[in-house]
């Protein structure tokens, strides 16, 4: 019988961006907002981000092209599709003529009236959002002009029945975003809302972390996809790069 799912399936956060960097320094200094010039979809990696992209694609490239991804779906933001670029440029892909899919239902999260501001500029400028979220919880809130949790969900569903419909058997790679990875677990492994906010609450996902599916036909009537590895860093520690895992410059408080 002919599985609906990808034979293995990568699902790996972006490398470092400008917007983490930015970030990081808005929120150590106390500030309200992130200053970052681009829009968020325009945001490049750092230099570092690079060096983590290389380290992965030699990482896959260390296996037998047997045991690498046969097509590549990305998020549109820029920092992804120059991941995924890197990788291939590291020989990580199966071969030369690997596809590479742009697809924008893997985008981040967006932010709406919330974008570029910290939880301290959140609780300056828009109180009454923060009260809204820590009422309704961040996997329901929904900032005006933006989305919840439930709305990225709402189009990676769409996004899994696209894989099944393509890239059954398949061996694929998806480059996303932090709430895509932990997003697409909830659908994947049939998570809770408690479960899933558990996961994310334990630590955020490393940029260039590795969180791995294998199809197993013993699972249910028509097999499933089984977690293999989660937030798997080995590929950057293996080539000495820096490990990080800062949110997004959009917004700081997830």
């Amino acid at each position: 019988m002919k599985s609906r799912w990808p034979s293995r399936l990568w699902i790996v956060r972006h490398g470092e961006s400008a917007g983490n960097v930015a970030r990081d320094l808005a929120h150590a200094s106390g500030l309200g907002r992130i200053d970052i010039a681009e829009r968020d979809v325009d945001v490049p990696l750092s230099e570092l981000g690079k060096v983590q992209a290389r380290a992965l694609g030699h990482w896959f490239a260390g296996r037998p092209a047997t045991e690498r991804p046969e097509v590549v779906l990305t998020s549109p933001y820029l920092r992804a599709v120059q991941t995924a670029s890197l990788v291939r440029d590291a020989h990580g892909l199966a071969g030369d003529e690997v596809p590479h899919c742009v697809d924008e239902r893997l985008r981040e999260r967006e932010f709406g009236i919330l974008d570029r501001l910290t939880s301290f500029g959140i609780k300056e400028h828009y109180p009454e959002q923060a009260a809204f979220r820590a009422a309704m919880g961040k996997f329901y809130h929904r900032p005006p002009g933006g989305e919840s949790w439930c709305d990225v969900i709402l189009r990676l569903r769409s996004a899994l029945d696209t894989l099944s419909l393509h890239h059954a058997e398949r061996r694929v790679l998806i480059v996303g975003h932090q709430v895509v990875v932990l997003c697409l677990r909830y659908l994947l492994e049939n998570l809770s809302e408690a479960e899933i906010l558990d996961i994310d609450a334990a630590g955020d996902v490393a940029n260039c972390g590795v969180t791995e599916y294998r199809f197993d036909p013993t699972e249910g009537a028509d097999g499933a996809l089984r977690l293999e590895v989660y937030n798997f860093i080995a590929p950057l520690k293996e080539a000495g790069a820096p490990v990080t895992s800062a949110p997004d410059a959009a917004v700081a408080a997830r």
